[in-house]
């Protein structure tokens, strides 16, 4: 991988904007892809409300309900993949206690998620969203989130 990739962490929802830095998050990304043997150049990573998560979940996927992360994928040439990740804030702000997770956890793996989805990993099986979770274990206790 070349030192010129980037990974753009943009806080749309700005009630968390302190709950996991922007160094932590580029941290993960750069792990996942590279781990992942992934040729990549650009990721944005957004923080974002229930509104913004699910205006794109109804616009581009057809699925007009709340998810706690939407990958897309942009481009994909011989140089790598460019892509995007958003994450629903607000679930997580609802859901973190729920897994015995701190906040800054819970969106780490949001992250995790939505970057292995990049990589191409598809969680609509049940054997995917197996193989992801164990993934994001692997990935979040690499970097000790």
């Amino acid at each position: 991988m070349t030192s010129d990739n980037r990974v753009e962490v943009t806080w749309a929802f700005d009630d968390a904007t302190q709950a996991v830095s922007d160094v932590k998050v580029e941290s993960l990304v750069r792990l996942v892809l590279d781990s992942e043997n992934i040729s990549w150049k650009s990721i944005g990573v957004v923080f974002g409300s229930h509104r913004l998560v699910r205006d794109l979940n109804k616009n581009y996927l057809q699925h007009d309900f709340n998810t706690d992360v939407l990958s897309f994928l942009i481009d994909e040439s011989t140089e790598g993949i460019e892509g995007e990740v958003y994450i629903d804030v607000e679930t997580a702000l609802e859901r973190y206690e729920e897994f015995g997770a701190t906040l800054e956890n819970e969106l780490v793996r949001y992250v995790a998620h939505g970057v292995l989805h990049l990589a191409g990993y598809n969680d609509a099986v049940v054997d995917g969203k197996d193989a992801m979770r164990v993934l994001e274990d692997k990935y979040l206790a690499a970097l000790d989130f």
